[in-house]
């Protein structure tokens, strides 16, 4: 009977295992929505100016013109920046970012890699990141803050010439901006084919555990 009773309790643990908690799954919704409606008007924008010689399909844009775009870019903008502000001040104060992301090296994320591509790479434990979700997780937190910046200085040129003047010049703040751009969403193209491959870490970011 004991045995028994040893083995509920720890059927019952694992069931209350919080693996995201509710400010990580509130924050990380948020931020899918405005993302994806930044991307979008983005691509309205940009096909007013385009920096390459190809257009996105108006299916796929927001705004319907460039005024229109611009002001769901702009809405969406300050909805992503206070989210992604807030969720990089709390993963800090909380010591997440510590836990979660660190530490990572050239060697674990080449054997991850290769353990991945062998189909061998094990996702059991959903609250422990492997190498390779640790380095894109960096990447993306990185790329997000310089997708701002870039973006800031896009729109206010002339009072934030200090950071078109990081940036290089104008021309090269708005190929920086859709360099991120295009960083994001191959980002979250693996992100939702990996969600795809193991769903219990699309339910965990659903329900928490």
């Amino acid at each position: 009977m004991s045995s028994i009773a040893a083995t509920d309790q720890t059927i019952s643990t694992e069931k209350a295992k919080v693996i995201q908690p509710a400010w990580v799954r509130v924050m990380h919704w948020i931020n899918a929505v405005a993302m994806i409606l930044m991307i979008m008007s983005g691509w309205q924008i940009y096909n007013a100016s385009p920096l390459f010689d190809f257009r996105f399909d108006r299916s796929i844009t927001l705004g319907g013109w460039l005024g229109g775009a611009l002001l769901w870019h702009f809405a969406a903008m300050w909805l992503l920046m206070l989210n992604g502000l807030a969720y990089l001040v709390t993963g800090l104060a909380t010591g997440r970012f510590r836990r979660k992301l660190l530490p990572v090296s050239p060697s674990a994320v080449i054997a991850d890699i290769k353990a991945a591509l062998t189909f061998k790479l094990s996702h059991a434990d959903l609250t422990v990141y492997n190498a390779v979700q640790k380095l894109l997780y960096l990447g993306i937190i990185l790329v997000g803050i310089v997708v701002v910046l870039s973006g800031l200085s896009i729109w206010k040129p002339v009072q934030l010439h200090w950071l078109v003047t990081l940036f290089g010049d104008y021309p090269a703040a708005r190929y920086v901006h859709f360099v991120c751009m295009a960083l994001i969403c191959a980002f979250l193209v693996i992100h939702i084919l990996l969600a795809l491959l193991v769903p219990k870490s699309l339910r965990a970011m659903i329900i928490g555990r």
